[in-house]
């Protein structure tokens, strides 16, 4: 098997592959003047088994761009098989109609990556499970519990522990997580979103008196929903209130929001690269990914089961 890193996220793509002691594969991914991308790649692979790690985060349009013409100059180089690794999906929150005359750009996307040249997909927690269905070629949606239900217990303990959903559509994800944590209780935050990139915290369902409270979310972008559920678990009688996510695109002020609000500590993975701001900040913690990934890219290559990671 073969890496091929893009610029989406170096780092992970270099931890990677130190887990699986196989160097970067040499190739040049550079821009033109004008900003187009140009794919250079300075080994043979031909008949190889080749992962490209691309999240295609901000800069999602031009991490996209990258990762398309990776595939494209891979599979022209006669690659065996090609798997894109795209460990946040951009785009993954138009995933439905939401109005009338809107695009599911999400759809897009997956026919972009499979016209391409990609033979499968790797991700890790996608916005919405059935994006899987979006792709015509197999898709491995990977689930970064594990990961974190290991943080919890050595940071934490279990003692007096609730697992929270800050809305009903997470509450499988949250479930998920309270059942790797010896089947800890569950609460859910209500919320009425009044427009896109605000909400408003109607209610707590669940009694979260005396309780250590974990927040569990796929994707944090402006982290308000989190930190108006911060309070209001707080204010609700909670003890303290930690989240972790997924994802950390935090745009914006989102940095600064989490930095003064009432969360003990935002943990997110390194899905997505630093950003200054993310690496500067006082509440916000990042735990890695790229075992559970390349574990999942062996299993891959050795076509053994991927599933049974999580078993």
């Amino acid at each position: 098997m073969k890496i091929l890193a893009g610029n989406g996220n170096p780092e992970l793509a270099q931890a990677i592959a130190a887990y699986l002691e196989i160097p970067l594969t040499e190739a040049a991914v550079r821009r033109f003047a004008d900003e187009e991308i140009f794919v250079e790649i300075h080994e043979n692979v031909r008949g190889e088994d080749v992962f490209v790690v691309q999240p295609t985060a901000a800069p999602a349009n031009d991490n996209l761009m990258e990762l398309l013409i990776c595939i494209d100059a891979l599979k022209r180089a006669s690659a065996r098989r090609i798997t894109a690794v795209v460990p946040y999906f951009g785009y993954a929150r138009q995933d439905r109609k939401s109005g009338s005359r809107t695009p599911i750009s999400a759809k897009l996307v997956a026919n972009l990556i499979t016209t391409a040249g990609a033979n499968r997909v790797l991700s890790v927690d996608l916005h919405a499970g059935q994006i899987q269905g979006f792709f015509d070629i197999p898709t491995d949606n990977l689930f970064a519990a594990p990961v974190m239900a290991a943080d919890i217990t050595a940071r934490m303990g279990m003692d007096d522990l609730m697992v929270v959903s800050p809305d009903v559509g997470g509450v499988v994800r949250a479930r998920a997580l309270a059942k790797r944590l010896g089947n800890a209780p569950l609460a859910i935050v209500d919320k009425r979103r009044e427009r896109p990139g605000e909400s408003e915290v109607m209610n707590i369902i669940g009694d979260v008196r005396g309780r250590r409270c974990i927040l569990v979310d796929d994707i944090v972008d402006s982290a308000g929903t989190l930190c108006n559920a911060a309070a209001a678990l707080l204010e609700a009688g909670a003890k303290s209130v930690t989240a972790y996510v997924s994802h950390g695109v935090l745009s914006g002020g989102a940095v600064a929001r989490v930095d003064g609000s009432a969360l003990a500590e935002l943990v997110v993975t390194d899905s997505i690269a630093a950003t200054a701001a993310v690496k500067a900040a006082k509440k916000v913690r990042r735990i890695t990914i790229a075992p559970l990934v390349a574990e999942a890219m062996r299993r891959t290559a050795e076509e053994s089961s991927v599933s049974s990671l999580f078993d």
